[in-house]
């Protein structure tokens, strides 16, 4: 999943110069600002959830906690991450935008979880 953050600018552009041939029939009030707008394409910046090893959670504790908060995830997959934090010390079990990266963070810790704090991918 991509999601596009879209940021507007407002860049003052002059109008045309008025000419006339002749000094009296021109308006004596000043040009008024004319505004374009741009569009310039940003990517939402990205982050990891990554839980550690540690001695407190099981491994059905943290299977459970994955297939809770982690959307779409399936036990199959929670099982493998669970061995993986186990043998090497740590696992990245989601990645995505930044709010909702904070959200399975904060979700996994208060069930226990031991957390690596959140790292841009």
């Amino acid at each position: 999943m991509l999601i596009a953050l879209y940021l507007v600018w407002w860049l003052p552009v002059s109008p045309p110069a008025l000419t006339s041939s002749s000094p009296s029939s021109a308006p004596s009030s000043s040009p008024t600002a004319v505004q374009e707008r741009q569009r310039v394409r940003q990517t939402y910046p990205n982050f990891k959830v990554v839980v550690l090893n540690d001695d407190v959670n099981t491994f059905q504790h943290v299977v459970d906690c994955l297939v809770r908060f982690i959307p779409g995830m399936q036990p199959d997959r929670a099982w493998d991450l669970a061995h993986q934090i186990d043998s090497e010390g740590s696992a990245v079990v989601w990645c995505g935008p930044q709010e909702q990266a904070e959200l399975y963070h904060q979700q996994l810790g208060a069930e226990g979880l031991t957390m690596a704090p959140l790292e841009p991918a």
